[in-house]
């Protein structure tokens, strides 16, 4: 490896909004990292998540796909077999 080309490499504090905070290691040039959310306070990590209906899709899919089911379904049980 070459010397003096490779950024410092130490502990650091980081400390999220929620108040969490934890130690690391990294290049990052101050002693304290400040974050906006962690893996304490992120709704994915934390089971809070919420999924946003925008402007209805999921419903308009919904109604758009509720009998593609159904239909698929009635000619498969209609069908005989026949013995020739």
């Amino acid at each position: 490896m070459k010397t003096g080309i490779h950024p410092n490499y130490r502990d650091v504090n980081v400390v999220c909004a929620c108040g969490n905070t934890f130690k690391t290691r990294s290049t990052y040039k101050n002693d304290v990292l400040h974050l906006e959310i962690c893996s304490k306070c992120h709704p994915f990590f934390t089971g809070k998540q919420k999924l946003i209906d925008s402007a209805g899709r999921v419903e308009r899919f919904r109604r758009k796909y509720a009998g593609v089911n159904k239909a698929e379904a009635a000619p498969a049980a209609t069908k005989t077999t026949s013995s020739s």
